[in-house]
């Protein structure tokens, strides 16, 4: 085997400068809550060399780094990405964490409430920042509630997390122990973590939390770490994985099946087909359901393609 190219010193320079100058960088996120790079192994050219590895002598001949890259996003092929790792440490919102550690696949340490004393930092939310349950989701948001609304609730709020911190630090001071002194402050108390993980694994978190469907307080958490971190670390993976992840199309087999009555039925009705057009095309296994969830995902994809008005 042989061994890989060593890179143009200007090149290894430049990125060298680039990783230093956003080593220990805190991005700010909500309030009072940031995110920042600790350190990172590889780059775009990590991914390519595991790839040709595996795919042998002459590729580089074949395909340049950035096709070679957009291939092994387009069809799935994740193990290169695994060769590159990113470690951060995060001030976080701990219901907000409780989502972020679903994802099983990082080395987590947390900061230890049982240890050193909680941090004297709740996550406020302004008059204008409060969302309705969403209609139509049980685990979502729906439209902000008017500012004049919410100025009530963020008082209440404001004497809550007050109160709780109060509580909390009247018990330190009768020497209750940290670990069950803690247990009643919210869970808008910020914690701190180190977070390690391969670039398959965060961008496959990435993709989740940065979705439109994702809770916004997350959301705003992993377009910091896409935008702010990975994107100039890793340019021409963030470009296939906005390419083919972020702002791709999924379509199902049931999907593929109105789209090809649906042009099947172009001939005398023309596309895009109304909305009545596409209930006559739609799978039989919807029919008989008043709500649909799938019916409804199909519709906003074919509505999206322009086949559907």
């Amino acid at each position: 085997m042989s061994m890989p190219e060593a890179a143009a010193p200007s090149a290894s320079a430049d990125r060298s400068a680039l990783l230093e100058s956003l080593r220990w960088k805190k991005f700010p996120v909500l309030d009072d809550g940031f995110v920042a790079l600790v350190d990172c192994m590889g780059e775009d050219g990590s991914v390519v060399q595991a790839a040709r590895v595996s795919y042998g002598e002459g590729t580089r001949k074949v395909s340049d780094d950035r096709q070679l890259i957009r291939y092994l996003m387009r069809h799935a092929h994740t193990t290169p990405l695994e060769m590159a790792e990113l470690k951060f440490v995060v001030r976080v919102p701990m219901d907000c964490w409780r989502q972020w550690i679903r994802h099983r696949t990082a080395s987590i340490n947390e900061y230890s409430t049982r240890y050193s004393l909680a941090i004297d930092s709740m996550q406020s939310t302004h008059d204008d920042e409060w969302r309705a349950q969403a209609a139509n989701n049980r685990q979502g948001s729906g439209d902000f509630l008017p500012k004049s609304a919410g100025h009530k609730l963020t008082q209440s709020e404001m004497e809550l997390q007050s109160f709780a911190r109060r509580v909390y630090e009247e018990r330190l001071e009768a020497g209750i122990a940290r670990e069950q002194a803690r247990k009643d402050l919210p869970l808008a108390t910020y914690t701190e973590a180190y977070w390690k993980i391969d670039l398959h694994n965060l961008l496959h978190f990435l993709a989740l939390r940065m979705d439109v469907h994702a809770q916004l307080e997350i959301r705003r958490y992993a377009e910091t770490i896409g935008q702010q971190i990975v994107q100039p670390l890793f340019p021409l993976v963030w470009e296939a994985f906005l390419d083919y992840r972020v702002d791709a199309m999924r379509l199902t087999k049931l999907d593929k099946g109105v789209i090809q009555r649906l042009v099947a039925q172009s001939g005398q009705k023309g596309l895009p087909a109304s909305q009545e057009h596409f209930l006559e095309a739609q799978d039989p296994s919807w029919k008989p359901l008043e709500r649909s969830r799938e019916r409804d995902e199909c519709l906003q994809k074919l509505t999206t393609l322009g086949l559907v008005k």
